[in-house]
């Protein structure tokens, strides 16, 4: 009956599951990254995660539920139905049999199959053993280098190191339950076995990570990251933005990753471990100790911010690296049964050197001080077969509060309805938290969102949300309270090989006007429209992006942009150029760029230029591939190029970047 339910679901959808006719899964990339995720790092720290899933895929005859929540693209409704076709059939056959899954639309299994692969056993309890795991253990090391033909001020007089950007990437794994990872990471303009990087590389980064070993669902030792429930009170993994929340429909859950990126902020170090107390109930425990970069005060011995860019270029620079430790310790507990889930989640923190922020900007009154702190928190949620309800509360050490709650309810399958609330007040902090908020923190934010998934025929699937905060207390540039309303939609059709993508986002929130003597709205509005075009060896997509700024003056911007690829035995080439044309910085606009491997590339473009990119990538047998990509830039409108130590005396830039990637 399977079988025959299967041959059916072939005939009747035509479909075509080569390689070819597959999407990229970067291609989410360009459709789901907005001006807020793109400018983020958390969306850098997502591209890793699924550039390691890509390469290691998921069997989805053995992955969890944890397993499949790495995929952003998936709701929890989606996930939880994979699960239960797993649970009733048995195993997947064929990956034609998603296709019987009514929650998973047509891009969703495209998208689904670049992550997963049909292993030949179902998931059991067996624990590898230690010669099954090093005879059977995969091997991949991956080195890139960035040359830039140009010379920033900086390199001639105030950086430490030459202006090469060049990094080390190592990872022996064998499937998804053992990984094994060292990273080294050298940023343009620091010192090189030199000065104070005596061992080389300016980034370490190593890690051992084993999942599914009996009653140890994931022990990672090293460096790893962390989010439980709603990220109120710890959250160093993925961010949620305002689009990527209304595809994940509301999730929560628990996640312990290690931490395989560049990013030299948002990471714990120590040991994390999470263990399966019995059916549905889960237990995780974490210890950290790291030395942080922070600058101090006047009196050399209080820090007064934290910092997160992980530059070492200059001696200034130099002198805030790793010069505060950091101490944390703490846990969660998870139930989860017939679609009810309840955890709570605590952590204590602690620094050698008080926080003594400077308070004088009425913005930075609730900043954290002290050198200790704690916050304790609350998830919970239940999930149907049509209804999910999920929330989190939070208090911190100074009875402060924080609350997330969402609710989505699935129609029909081809259309939900999501709204979600938070509550976030002024005095409330975390130094590890991070959820859904217009304001960029998780303090000082009250808010409404509503949004909708429609497909109101087949091939044509909507997206929309509009949502509604206000900032009690003052925020950066905004001298009291204030408010912000943030519309959005979108539109794609796939039919065949052709795709088209329509989007439309205005939002108004507000600032201080110039005197700063009162409130104005700016007004922003951003569109874009794209046509693609997919082949078996090729694929062409058109896209013209535009935006529109009002404040105390008026800010036009549009970028036309052309992206083309093609593949030709192990040879596969893309290229891409655009023509952009804005009045200033307000009106930027945005592209999505391929580039090399576990690299993220949203590049910003204002003024009058074109830019122009070319990647190659040849796969030279299974064991050996190699990766060139050129990028330019040529302004029209200036003689230099940035400002400060960044600064290039010149109307372009070029750079070439590198990578070889060897499996052994």
């Amino acid at each position: 009956m399977k079988n025959l339910l299967i041959l059916l679901c072939l005939l009747s959808t035509n479909c075509h599951l080569s390689a070819q006719d597959v999407q990229s899964w970067e291609e989410y990339f360009n459709r789901m990254g907005q001006l807020e995720d793109a400018e983020s790092a958390d969306w850098e720290q997502t591209y890793d995660e699924l550039s390691e899933v890509a390469s290691d895929k998921l069997d989805l005859n053995r992955c969890t539920r944890e397993d499949l929540q790495r995929l952003p693209f998936l709701s929890e409704q989606q996930i939880m139905d994979i699960m239960e076709y797993r649970e009733r059939a048995g195993r997947f056959e064929s990956p034609i049999e998603l296709r019987l899954i009514p929650s998973l639309e047509t891009r969703d299994i495209d998208m689904l199959q670049q992550f997963i692969i049909l292993g030949s056993e179902a998931r059991g309890d067996t624990i590898p053993s230690l010669s099954n795991i090093l005879h059977y253990g995969k091997n991949e090391l991956v080195g890139t280098v960035k040359i830039p033909f140009y010379k920033r001020k900086g390199d001639v007089n105030g950086y430490l190191g030459y202006p090469y950007k060049h990094w080390l990437r190592y990872t022996f794994s064998y499937g998804q339950r053992v990984k094994v990872g060292v990273v080294a990471s050298q940023d343009a303009g620091e010192p090189f076995f030199a000065l104070q990087n005596n061992t080389g590389y300016d980034f370490y980064s190593a890690y051992i990570l084993l999942r599914d070993m009996g009653r140890v669902k994931t022990l990672v030792l090293g460096r790893y990251r962390l989010r439980f429930g709603m990220g109120l009170v710890m959250n160093t993994s993925f961010g949620l933005g305002k689009l990527n929340t209304l595809a994940m429909l509301g999730r929560s859950g628990n996640y312990v990753y290690a931490h395989s990126s560049r990013s030299e902020a948002n990471y714990l170090q120590g040991a994390a471990a999470t263990i399966t107390v019995m059916e549905g109930l889960d237990a995780t425990a974490f210890v950290s100790w790291r030395k942080i970069d922070a600058t101090l005060n006047k009196d050399s011995t209080s820090v007064a911010t934290i910092l997160k860019t992980g530059y070492h270029r200059t001696p200034s620079e130099m002198n805030r690296r790793c010069n505060t430790s950091q101490q944390v310790m703490g846990g969660n507990i998870n139930y989860l049964h017939n679609g009810f889930h309840i955890g709570v989640t605590g952590y204590l923190t602690s620094f050698n050197r008080e926080l003594i922020p400077k308070t004088t900007q009425s913005y930075r009154r609730w900043y954290p001080a002290g050198s200790r702190f704690w916050n304790l928190s609350m998830d919970y949620g239940y999930l149907s077969n049509r209804l999910n309800i999920a929330g989190e509360t939070a208090i911190d050490d100074g009875g402060a509060i924080a609350t997330l709650n969402s609710i989505s309810y699935q129609f029909t399958d081809r259309f939900s309805l999501m709204g979600l609330q938070r509550y976030y007040t002024y005095q409330y902090h975390t130094l590890f938290g991070e959820s859904f908020a217009e304001g960029g923190a998780v303090n000082n934010e009250s808010g409404l969102y509503l949004g909708a998934n429609w497909v109101p025929i087949r091939g044509l699937s909507m997206m929309l949300y509009t949502d509604l905060a206000y900032f009690a207390w003052p925020k950066y540039q905004a001298a009291t309270s204030s408010r912000s309303w943030d519309n959005f939609m979108q539109a794609v059709y796939e039919h065949g090989r052709l795709n088209m993508l329509v989007r439309y986002r205005l939002k108004m929130r507000d600032y201080d006007n110039e005197e700063k003597t009162a409130l104005l709205t700016k007004y922003e509005h951003r569109g874009r429209v794209a046509v693609g075009y997919d082949s078996d060896v090729w694929s062409t997509r058109t896209q013209a992006d535009l935006s529109f700024t009002s404040f105390t003056t008026n800010s036009f911007g549009f970028m036309v942009s052309q992206f083309a690829s093609y593949r030709i035995g192990l040879l596969r080439l893309q290229a891409a150029v655009g023509y952009f044309d804005t009045d200033d910085y307000n009106s930027r606009v945005y592209i999505y760029e391929p580039s090399v491997l576990y690299n993220f590339s949203f590049p910003s473009f204002y003024g009058n230029g074109i830019r122009c990119s070319m990647n190659a990538r040849a796969d030279l047998g299974k064991r050996l591939m190699v990766i060139a990509k050129l990028g330019i830039t040529h302004y029209f409108d200036r003689s230099s190029i940035s400002s400060g130590l960044q600064e290039i005396s010149s109307k372009g830039m070029t750079d070439l970047e590198l990578q070889v990637r060897w499996k052994f």
